[in-house]
């Protein structure tokens, strides 16, 4: 993978527009179009069940909207923005606390991740050297360029005293809108998330709050319903139409006239496309 160091036109404009803009910016993969708005998404790397489902489930409800998801390479849950966002169409940004030369990043464990971003268009920056290799101080100076070249930052778990907490702190003071999920009272990982929201922080419980938080304009339930129809599989069209109401497996199965096998992978990639959700042995649209 090349790295290439970006001119200082090319810089992202809002990376110049923070009080300690960064003197140098190496790349790996395309910058997304400036129009884009971005969202970086932070969170522990002690990740709970509860961070990585919300995470997962918030970032797959931004689905077909103009946003590129940010975050540090992290494992946990940055890891698992970069991938959802990537699962669902969407371009991401990766700031690791290192160059961006295979032998330099960190974490290691996430080299075939790094491929992954940039052959989806997306792309990996740093202000470090190629072959600089990350320090304990290196983290806290990219956390600046997350917060400084979104619009908002959402973090999902972070503990009393955690990283997370200074992108949470860098957001605020370049003006820039900090959203939170609330987590449980008896969550050590929700510490730090809960403090944010009595302090003022936004909180965030679905993707449909993240939206209105960047300005989108929410969109009807039957516009909404229209626009997913259309973009339907003819087999999975023929699932909404039988879901005017829950029904068994078994039941829906029969009503789509085609053979088990195939109605069962149907189904399965229905679900894992969050259209469908199986409760009480019932089978709904979600």
């Amino acid at each position: 993978m090349q790295i290439k160091k970006l001119p200082k036109n090319k810089f992202p404009k809002a990376l110049l527009e923070i009080p300690q803009p960064p003197e140098d910016l190496w790349i790996m993969g395309e910058l997304p179009r400036e129009n884009l708005i971005h969202l970086c998404v932070v969170g522990s790397r002690k990740f709970t069940s509860y961070g990585r489902e919300a995470c997962e489930k918030i970032i797959a409800g931004l689905r077909n909207y103009p946003i590129v998801i940010v975050s540090g390479f992290a494992m946990g849950i940055d890891t698992i923005a970069h991938k959802k966002a990537m699962q669902v169409g969407l371009k991401t940004i990766v700031f690791p606390g290192s160059g961006l030369s295979s032998e330099a990043m960190y974490p290691k464990t996430n080299i075939r991740l790094m491929n992954e971003v940039v052959e989806n268009g997306g792309c990996l920056i740093s202000e470090f050297e190629p072959d600089f290799k990350a320090t304990q101080w290196s983290f806290p100076m990219r956390n600046r360029l997350m917060a400084g070249i979104s619009k908002a930052t959402l973090i999902i778990e972070a503990e009393e005293r955690s990283g997370t907490l200074i992108t949470a702190r860098l957001t605020t003071e370049y003006n820039r809108d900090l959203l939170v999920v609330p987590g449980s009272i008896f969550s050590s990982n929700s510490k730090g998330t809960n403090r944010l929201l009595r302090q003022g922080a936004t909180p965030i419980t679905s993707a449909s709050d993240v939206l209105e938080a960047l300005g989108f304009e929410k969109e009807k339930d039957e516009e909404k319903q229209i626009k997913l129809f259309l973009d339907l599989l003819p087999e999975e069209k023929i699932v909404v139409k039988l879901l005017h109401e829950p029904m068994a497996r078994d039941d829906l199965i029969r009503g789509m006239l085609l053979p088990i096998p195939t109605a069962n992978a149907v189904l399965s990639v229905m679900e894992i496309k969050e259209l469908i959700k199986e409760e009480m042995g019932e089978i709904r649209l979600a």
